[in-house]
């Protein structure tokens, strides 16, 4: 099984998104169902390139302190896991007006398949609430007891129609047993209908990210219908 195959999770900027918007929510309850035409994580595919399922929950308290569980479907072939389940905990404060800064422990785990299960520690700064920066690390990628970094660079722009544009380029560096180090890419365009959120995506990868995966790292649309508060 390829490295990112088994390397299964939201994207970082998901989660940071998804913990913002708990944050910013008047109750401190927040919740989302997605349906995704394929659940893409750093550039690969977790469903073998078919549609599933997703659903999140976050309660934060007043001190900025948040705690949440999110699913997904996965295929990675024949056999366990099916299913992703991650559970999440953070912190997130204003360092200065324009800038926030965020960080969340986040446990990786697949039902049937515990042998993959693995932390990460996640951090996303936020300038001028439009422009993210994420670092993210493990010592035990994917079960496999073997350190991997995450760099993520994004922003978000307001567009006519209440249309949003948002963009991500990242970076995975893997020991060399793992991979090789490659860098994704992703670019789309949102809207907000009450509590529905529909988004069109392109993602992609570098030559790197295609010898490790193969075709799980192709380019490709992805469709997403979103509900939640």
């Amino acid at each position: 099984m390829k490295l990112a195959r088994r390397c299964l999770a939201a994207t970082v900027l998901s989660l940071a998104a998804f913990a913002a918007s708990a944050q910013e929510a008047e109750s401190p309850y927040s919740w989302n169902v997605t349906a995704v035409s394929d659940y893409v994580f750093r550039g690969v595919s977790q469903t073998d390139e078919d549609p599933t399922l997703q659903a999140g929950f976050t309660y934060t308290s007043p001190v900025g302190l948040y705690a949440g569980v999110w699913g997904s479907g996965v295929d990675f072939g024949p056999g366990d896991p099916s299913t992703e389940v991650d559970f999440l905990i953070g912190y997130g404060f204003d360092v200065t007006d324009s800038v926030n800064f965020d960080v969340l422990v986040n446990r990786y785990t697949y039902p049937g398949a515990s042998e993959l299960n693995y932390n990460e520690l996640i951090t996303t700064t936020t300038f001028a609430e439009q422009y993210k920066l994420t670092v993210a690390y493990t010592n035990d990628l994917s079960g496999s007891d073997t350190k991997s970094w995450y760099y993520g660079v994004g922003g978000e722009w307001g567009l006519p129609n209440d249309f949003v544009l948002s963009a991500n380029v990242g970076r995975s560096t893997l020991e060399r047993e793992q991979g090789k180090d490659y860098t994704d890419f992703n670019v789309g365009v949102s809207r907000q209908f009450g509590l529905f959120n529909l988004g069109l995506g392109f993602h992609g990868t570098d030559g790197n990210g295609r010898d490790n995966n193969g075709r799980l790292a192709d380019n490709r649309v992805v469709f997403t219908v979103g509900v939640g508060q």
